[in-house]
């Protein structure tokens, strides 16, 4: 056994170790990212470096860096090589833009495939499995607001309170002309296997109110931790270098963070 790690050992310190090593880790572990946008802030900020949990949600099929090019043939059809759980309400996830599948987004799962929803003046209406029962067990969950709506039971704002960096802008009105699925959107069912996400930063976020759902096969993985972060000045933010994703969350929930909601607003992904 000693003799096999040490022929490892001198492999994995030859270019050709270094790189297979190098490419394995990138390609089924973790993957670095950096958020260049304020689709998601208070929750994530421009800037934070970080890495995403591959195999979150199963194996996805590799691709060539910075070109996105598959390395592999889509056997299942469905963009893994091995399916995994399929994200949930209220995840954070790393997915492939549907229009270019290229670029990579990351929003929030706030509905998935059987879920009824739709947008009014800014506020979020989710009926879940569109059941009354079921919504109202989801409510309890997330501690939100039950409503009723044309005879049916809706989840008002269910993510709200649990996720504080989700918040709207008070600047964006409708009289200015703003892009009118911010304000009112839907109502429709979400097609079945699909998952309809928005951003946390929800007056300043394109999503699926302005492209619609993603499929399973889009799916990459979900943000793990910050490994570096830093303002718009190049100044570094050590209070979120080396935390989780639910290590900051956490964070939000207590007030330890605070961010001014007027930092950053504009069109993003």
């Amino acid at each position: 056994m000693k003799e096999k790690f040490y022929k490892f050992y001198k492999w994995s310190n030859t270019w050709q170790g270094t790189i297979v090593l190098v490419l394995t880790f990138m390609f089924f572990i973790a993957q670095a990212f950096l958020i260049p946008s304020g689709s998601m802030k208070n929750t994530l900020l421009v800037h934070d470096a970080l890495f995403a949990k591959k195999f979150a949600y199963g194996v996805p099929i590799p691709h060539l860096p910075w070109i996105e090019i598959p390395l592999l043939p889509d056997f299942k059809g469905n963009g893994h090589l091995i399916d995994g759980p399929k994200p949930k309400r209220g995840d954070i996830v790393i997915f492939r833009y549907p229009i270019n599948e290229k670029i990579h987004f990351v929003k929030r799962c706030v509905a998935k495939g059987g879920d009824k929803l739709f947008v009014k003046d800014k506020q979020f209406y989710l009926r879940i499995e569109n059941n009354d029962q079921k919504t109202i067990n989801f409510a309890n969950k997330m501690k939100a607001k039950i409503v009723d709506v044309n005879g049916e039971k809706f989840v008002l704002n269910p993510y709200s309170t649990i996720h504080k960096g989700i918040h709207h802008d008070p600047e964006i009105t409708q009289n200015e002309g703003f892009n009118a699925p911010v304000f009112n959107y839907g109502p429709i069912i979400v097609p079945e296997n699909e998952f309809f996400m928005m951003g946390d930063n929800r007056d300043h976020s394109a999503d699926s109110r302005f492209w619609g759902t993603i499929t399973y096969s889009q799916v990459v993985g979900k943000p793990w931790f910050i490994y570096m972060s830093w303002d718009d000045n190049y100044k570094i933010r050590w209070n979120r270098v080396g935390k989780s994703i639910d290590e900051i969350e956490d964070e939000l929930r207590s007030g330890i963070l605070k961010y001014p909601i007027t930092e950053g607003h504009k069109r993003v992904e």
